[in-house]
């Protein structure tokens, strides 16, 4: 059997699968661009073709290929299969506690935070090369705002979202992570957690400084008047009756180092000085990163909220204050032209409802968040409302 470009099939799809990328049975330039790569690491000749030996080989490796997931306690996917059988175990694709304690006992003996968490680290110790999804595994619809603002679509189950919405406010969010917006939305699919969510996500940069293809991408998971537990607020209106939005970014950086939690408590991992880095460990790309006048919630460095973001987050609110007849000229915007950076400051008012409406963020109603952070050109956007 070969595979090349142009072909059509289903051999091209479980190729796909194999090599983790989008799975449509087509072999177009992508497809061709993971074979490339795959032969260019394995010592085989670099042609995009899909021969006998290249095929075998790609086969081969599928067992110790894994998509980037983090496994714990609770988690029930083919990703736990593949690590229950690295571990020697009954393979039944349920990540329970005869899991957990065979994680934790691999991790100690190999030198790693022995948390029972299986993430990128222990994914290499066990052998893993991991692979990045750099596509959603179903492809989203769209849909066209008066102003030319694309709002894709790309919904999670019905039970992942409640239903009644009738929004009075708004909150910004961050998301303290990665910059795929589908990855996600998949994430809060898979979890344990419940029904936690925003109904917008908002793409974004790799904290790495190498992957902008999703930066200023908007895309929307349930369908007006769907909400979810984004506040942590409890039930009561101002949680119900708001809009979300989770702006992809990974909040405060740390120089020197980062905290990990294990164990139940924060646990200092020193690195490199002079460098920042991600509480994930990912070191921060100077391009990425925005020093503020003066710490907000502790800290000084952040990741930068791009240009692309700022400016699609603005046609958002022009479209949510359209939808759902909000005035997005109320709450922060109104006060950083009366506090500045300290807009964003926890409000007692906001958070039990004695103020009926505007734009706030996560930090306004918890003082224990930190999305999202006042960036000078965040605050520009907001007062030029």
């Amino acid at each position: 059997m070969v595979l090349r470009l142009g072909d059509y099939n289903n051999s091209v799809k479980e190729l796909q699968k194999i090599l983790g990328i989008q799975s449509d049975g087509h072999f177009g330039k992508g497809t061709q661009n993971a074979v490339k790569k795959f032969q260019s690491e394995n010592n085989l000749v670099v042609d995009g073709i899909v021969g006998p030996t290249t095929w075998e080989r790609i086969k081969n490796s599928d067992n110790k290929t894994i998509r980037p997931v983090i496994l714990k306690m609770g988690s029930k996917t083919e990703e736990v299969r593949k690590l229950q059988e690295s571990l020697g175990l009954v393979a039944d694709s349920y990540f329970g506690a005869g899991t957990k304690a065979a994680v934790m006992k691999f991790q100690s003996e190999n030198n790693l935070v022995s948390d029972g968490i299986v993430g990128p680290s222990t994914w290499r110790a066990l052998g893993f090369t991991l692979v990045k999804v750099t596509k959603p595994k179903k492809e989203p619809t769209f849909f066209t705002t008066k102003s030319g603002l694309v709002i894709n679509k790309y919904y999670l189950p019905k039970d992942e979202y409640m239903t009644g919405s009738v929004p009075k406010y708004v909150f910004l969010h961050h998301t303290a992570g990665w910059q795929n917006p589908y990855q996600t939305i998949d994430n809060w699919d898979k979890d344990s957690r419940g029904k936690i969510s925003t109904e917008f996500v908002l793409g974004g940069q790799s904290v790495l400084g190498n992957n902008f293809e999703y930066d200023g991408e908007l895309v929307k998971c349930m369908p007006d008047g769907g909400w979810g537990w984004h506040l942590g607020t409890g039930n009561n209106n101002v949680h119900k009756n708001s809009v979300g939005i989770e702006v992809n970014n990974f909040g405060y950086v740390t120089e020197g180092g980062y905290y990990r939690y294990s164990n139940g408590r924060n646990v200092w991992v020193e690195k490199e000085k002079g460098r920042y880095y991600t509480y994930s460990g990912a070191n921060i790309h100077p391009s990425q990163m925005v020093e503020l006048d003066k710490p907000f919630r502790g800290h000084k460095f952040w990741h930068k909220y791009s240009n692309k973001q700022i400016s699609t987050l603005k046609k958002w609110l022009y479209y949510i204050a359209e939808r759902d007849n909000i005035d997005i000229r109320e709450g922060i915007p109104e006060l950083i032209l009366e506090k500045g950076a300290s807009a964003f400051d926890y409000v007692n008012d906001v958070r039990y409802g004695k103020i009926g409406g505007g734009v706030w963020s996560h930090t306004t109603v918890r003082k224990d968040k930190f999305d999202m952070f006042p960036q000078k050109e965040l605050l520009d956007m907001l007062v030029s409302l």
